[in-house]
């Protein structure tokens, strides 16, 4: 049985530990392209050479030519330009969008039956950039936040209560950005919801720092952002819709009335099969939460429509 085909657009350190990643799970034959010449190839040749170490059977090829992606049944969306400490994810809108525009814009002629995951910031506008410039069904493309922001979020809560990180399973949902809303009654920690092992204040200043976790990394970093945890996000997805697994992974997706939340892209609980969104699992949310994550919803409503589309 063929392997599946992965094309990672940007070959940066999101899309290159991406593309790594990938082929280390050997989930999939990846081709990883970028505008800059060489860049691309030397990374994937790098990466190949270390397949007799890594014992992975994936091939990784990089190309700065679009032809090469054809027939891809997936493709991740990394390029665009990155935070600089003092910057908001919105602060990005209009320079990746035209990125974005002219990415989608040669993907989606390659590859028209594919899946679309985008990680370009502003998240949530670039996934309904995206969906709007390659006419694909809604479902076919959708966007990576709410994996990271969650991931963020278990780790800070294994830190508070001093247990393995893999004990923690958080949720977090809307848009990535300020607005993102974490879901203390969701989120356990050894079986437990967090509700009942912490104090509401520590629960606060938690999610607080959750919102802020890729602007504490990128102050920190000085140039660049965040890409080891976004990478092995991009990668827990890839994994679901590839196998098939059916876990429940907060994702940025089309809603249709799910929460109260319509006819915009945000991030809601996902499970994924090859077709991309299978289902968005409407969980129960307190009347707070539900405002909070309409509000988070047109905020992204409103950024939608500083785009001219």
């Amino acid at each position: 049985m063929a392997r599946p085909k992965v094309t990672v657009v940007g070959a940066g350190f999101v899309g290159a530990t991406t593309a790594q990643r990938i082929v280390e799970k050997n989930l999939a034959d990846v081709v990883l392209t970028d505008i800059v010449e060489g860049l691309p190839q030397g990374k994937a040749l790098d990466m190949m050479e270390s397949a007799p170490v890594e014992g992975f059977d994936a091939k990784i090829s990089g190309t700065n030519d679009y032809a090469e992606t054809k027939d891809s049944n997936l493709i991740v969306i990394t390029a665009g330009l990155a935070r600089k400490p003092g910057m908001s994810r919105d602060d990005l809108l209009q320079q990746n969008a035209q990125i974005v525009r002219d990415i989608v814009t040669e993907v989606a002629k390659h590859s028209p039956k594919a899946l679309i995951l985008v990680v370009t910031n502003p998240l949530d506008v670039m996934v309904y950039l995206t969906w709007k410039k390659s006419g694909f069904e809604t479902k076919r493309v959708f966007g990576m936040a709410g994996a990271l922001d969650s991931a963020r979020y278990s780790y800070f809560i294994s830190e508070e209560l001093q247990c393995k990180p893999s004990e923690v399973d958080a949720m977090v949902l809307g848009g990535h950005g300020d607005e993102m809303v974490p879901v203390p009654e969701h989120t356990k920690a050894k079986g437990k919801p967090i509700t009942e092992l912490l104090k509401r204040d520590r629960i606060e200043a938690i999610n607080q720092r959750t919102r802020d976790g890729g602007a504490e990394i990128v102050k920190h970093l000085k140039t660049g952002s965040a890409f080891y945890a976004p990478s092995s996000c991009v990668v827990r997805m890839v994994e679901n819709i590839l196998k098939e697994k059916g876990e429940i992974i907060p994702s940025c997706a089309y809603c249709t009335g799910q929460f109260g939340i319509k006819d915009i892209y945000c991030g809601v609980p996902v499970r994924f099969d090859r077709s991309g969104v299978k289902e968005i699992v409407e969980i129960t949310l307190t009347s707070e939460e539900k405002k909070a994550l309409q509000t988070s919803a047109e905020h992204v409503r409103e950024n939608v429509a500083k785009l001219s589309l």
